[in-house]
């Protein structure tokens, strides 16, 4: 096989495995398993380990000499700094997406809104894909690449760790209102509202996966 195209496969495979991490297939601490894996996939280890290091390069794994790599997971300390992290990135995102967003910023957000409400009313209760679609609009509505090379970490991140947990069907419809909310906001170019939305959303989050207050 061509460095080229084993270089397009561990891509692919990159984003299977981001997938099965995302979905809760590999839950936070379970060991990848290079072997079972290449066989599952039927592709040889070369193409896996790119792909492992892609995404432990991402956060999403960590690699151990001893151990070799396995999901991230994180304490309950850890998760608060995530969440104090990714806080504090997405209110200052939120805010810049309101300064700067044009027609088509406003039309992407609300297409991303209507694509996760018309899911969830077609009985689905938490789409971590839909979730992350509009959070990468939103950012990429305030045009900060450094924000939002950053942001896409620790978003993964809390999702891999939520993943286990089962989303209420409330707290799914509280989570759309409050996007749709925000991108309301952004619309109306108002950047305080939009991060200050941002706070109560992932506050909302945060409350749901530790079970500590809002606030």
């Amino acid at each position: 096989m061509s460095e080229t195209l084993q270089r397009g496969l561990a891509v692919q495979v990159a984003e299977v495995l981001r997938e099965r991490l995302l979905g809760g297939d590999l839950r936070p601490g379970t060991r990848i398993n290079e072997v079972v894996l290449a066989r599952e996939l039927d592709i040889s280890r070369g193409p896996l380990r790119e792909a492992v290091r892609q995404l432990v390069s991402e956060g999403l794994l960590v690699h151990s000499p001893n151990r070799g790599a396995t999901v991230f997971t994180a304490e309950p300390d850890d998760v608060r700094a995530l969440f104090e992290l990714r806080t504090a990135l997405e209110t200052a995102s939120a805010r810049l997406a309101a300064e700067r967003r044009d027609e088509k910023d406003v039309a992407a957000l609300r297409s991303a809104c209507a694509r996760a409400r018309k899911t969830i009313q077609g009985g689905r209760r938490f789409v971590h894909r839909l979730d992350l679609d509009f959070h990468r609009t939103l950012t990429d509505t305030a045009r900060s690449p450094r924000v939002a090379e950053q942001l896409w970490r620790v978003q993964q991140q809390i999702i891999l760790l939520r993943s286990p947990l089962d989303v209420p069907a409330a707290h799914t419809a509280d989570s759309l209102d409050d996007h749709e909310e925000i991108a309301a906001a952004v619309a109306d170019g108002d950047g305080e509202r939009a991060a200050a939305l941002m706070d109560l959303h992932l506050g909302r989050v945060r409350a749901h996966m530790t079970g500590s207050p809002t606030g």
